[in-house]
């Protein structure tokens, strides 16, 4: 009898575990009320895409600088901007853009590499198609080698991130992941500045250990609802201490922990994130998501989270929707 009792006991606690689980991937998330430090939240701003969802990126950028107040931001500096023509390197737009920056006050994270924000996740030139690998990674390291050099006399720079999840395989349009070569990207810019080094990785993919290898400092992605073809939309059910505690596993300072990709904006699950209805879109990002996502960042006790969205908010504010930009107000 007693077996039998405990056989019942254990089906009692894997349906109440199952139970709790399946609310919190399923549940929406309730009115939250955000009070924080204006220092701890950025943004990620992608001149590429911004250009891609029909905006005028300047006038985005002025937006975040003048309207939002933003103070720290995450600035990808795309291969496929600056060197469209081989050899022939053009810096314009990010003299531009860390100028303006470095008027107002603003702190940079400066994202540079092969892989880098947003889809196809890898930014190169399209000349590179007619090249070897090995020829690229060498181009990749000229590329590196020009872009700290212009901007290393900037105080406003606080790290270098080197590439975006470089040891992910999983997303993106990219060769394999190559440990070797991002070893001699790292030291060659270490070789060139004393900035510290960001490397990033995914929050729930992978323990981190190969990034906190190679990174000063690391920047955690961090999505709460997601979209697969198996099951659809699903909310990740991992508490806010799971991430602190993956980052001790690893050693990872606590001042040296980040979020560097914060979910902002709606999981697409195909086309652009403009042709999304807004019942779609409120699958995976309502204003209470919002809210709930931020709530969330706070709770991880990790030193400052990099909004990822910033575009969209905009484009939302363009067309009608200004709740997400008067929300973000109020962050800055």
């Amino acid at each position: 009898m007693k077996i039998k009792r405990k056989i019942v006991y254990l089906i009692i606690i894997v349906f109440l575990v199952t139970t709790v689980l399946f609310i919190k991937i399923f549940q929406k998330e309730q009115d939250i009320e955000i009070k924080s430090n204006p220092e701890f939240f950025g943004v990620t701003f992608s001149k590429k895409y911004a250009t891609e969802i029909g905006l005028n990126w300047r006038e985005l950028y002025f937006a975040i600088l003048d309207d939002l107040q933003v103070k720290n931001i995450r600035l990808p500096i795309y291969w496929d901007e600056i060197e469209s023509e081989k050899g022939n390197f053009n810096y314009s737009d990010y003299d531009f853009m860390i100028s303006e920056g470095s008027k107002r006050n603003v702190r940079f994270i400066i994202n540079i590499g092969w892989r880098l924000p947003r889809w196809p996740e890898c930014h190169a030139p399209e000349w590179t198609n007619q090249e070897d690998l090995a020829h690229v990674q060498e181009r990749a390291l000229l590329m590196l080698e020009k872009t700290v050099r212009r901007y290393q006399d900037n105080p406003s720079i606080l790290y270098w991130q080197v590439e975006n999840e470089p040891f992910l395989n999983t997303f993106g349009i990219c060769p394999p992941s190559d440990e070797a070569f991002f070893a001699k990207e790292v030291a060659l810019v270490k070789s060139l500045d004393k900035r510290p080094i960001m490397v990033s990785g995914p929050g729930e993919l992978n323990m981190w250990r190969k990034e906190a290898k190679y990174g000063d400092v690391f920047g955690t992605t961090m999505y709460r609802v997601i979209w697969n073809k198996v099951i659809g939309y699903m909310r990740y059910p991992i508490p806010a201490w799971f991430y602190r505690f993956k980052a001790w596993l690893v050693n990872i300072p606590t001042d040296k922990r980040l979020i560097v990709e914060l979910q902002a904006e709606p999981w697409v699950p195909q086309g652009k994130i403009i042709y999304l209805s807004k019942t779609e879109a409120d699958y995976s990002f309502s204003l209470d998501q919002f809210k709930a996502n931020l709530q969330y960042a706070l709770d991880t006790k990790f030193k400052q989270a990099y909004l990822w969205g910033v575009e969209w908010w905009y484009w939302q504010y363009k067309h009608g929707d200004k709740s997400f930009w008067d929300l973000a107000r109020t962050l800055f």
